[in-house]
């Protein structure tokens, strides 16, 4: 199927490594072009280095905690591509921690670059995009329930599902989608880190396996199919949704 990607435009941040960046290999696979951003300058070489394809492929050094972020990549997509039709907003997972134990400058931090950057820069684009286009929220399985030790996520993930759904029904008549995606067990380094931190993890590796109806943690690659589908002219008909990609773990329907 043509997903209607070739030479389409998208922003992605938090794109240097993990969902972020395997959503731009897929939008670049298929014919897109893409602004990757990260805070690390050498992470965002580096990421357009592997997706190999200069034509296709920028990288810029951002902070979603600046506010001047979201202007930047929005002027960085039209000055080197020439047009703007998406973004994917990817932030790192805050610090683990139930809600009682983290502490109020972890949750400040944590609104500060997970929710507010993200809505500055979801509205920004929305603003921006005048033919159409897509907007997709990385967010969590946290949205439809609560993750034991993920006290902050659990907080934030779903106001920001909140706000996704409330951006595509005020952007909705301009023909912008807004989309909020649910990773579960996906085997990037934040799920490593999670894995590592416990007193077993093998054995914690197998008990979240055991959790997933597919049992087993997913590949980055299959959440960045399932991002490009939904940033595509071809799901141009979905907008304001949680979409799960979580192998079955969630049991509500």
């Amino acid at each position: 199927m043509d997903l209607g990607l070739a030479d389409r435009v998208y922003v992605l941040t938090g794109a240097s490594g993990g969902l972020g960046f395997a959503t731009a290999e897929q939008l670049v696979a298929d014919g897109a072009r893409v602004v990757v951003s990260a805070r690390t300058p050498e992470r965002v070489a580096a990421a357009i280095e592997a997706l190999g394809d200069p034509q296709r492929a920028i990288g810029l050094t951002a902070d979603l905690t600046d506010p001047a972020t979201p202007e930047r990549l929005v002027a960085a997509a039209r000055e080197h591509f020439g047009r703007l039709d998406g973004a994917l907003v990817s932030v790192g997972g805050p610090p683990p921690g139930t809600a009682a134990t983290v502490t109020d400058e972890q949750w400040r931090e944590s609104f500060e670059t997970v929710f507010l950057g993200s809505v500055r820069l979801a509205r920004t684009v929305a603003g921006a995009l005048t033919d159409g286009g897509a907007i997709g929220l990385v967010l969590s399985t946290s949205v439809r329930g609560p993750l034991p030790g993920l006290g902050i996520s659990n907080g934030l993930r779903p106001g920001l599902a909140g706000v996704a759904k409330d951006m595509a029904d005020e952007f909705g008549p301009h023909g912008v989608r807004v989309v909020s995606l649910l990773p579960g067990r996906i085997m990037t380094d934040r799920n490593w880190e999670l894995l590592a931190g416990s007193d077993d993890p093998e054995r914690a590796r197998a008990q979240a396996e055991a959790a997933i109806p597919l049992g087993r943690i997913g590949d980055p690659a299959e959440f960045g199919r399932v991002a490009a589908f939904l940033l595509s002219p071809a799901a141009g008909y979905v907008t304001g949704i949680t979409v799960p990609v979580d192998g079955g773990a969630l049991r509500g329907l």
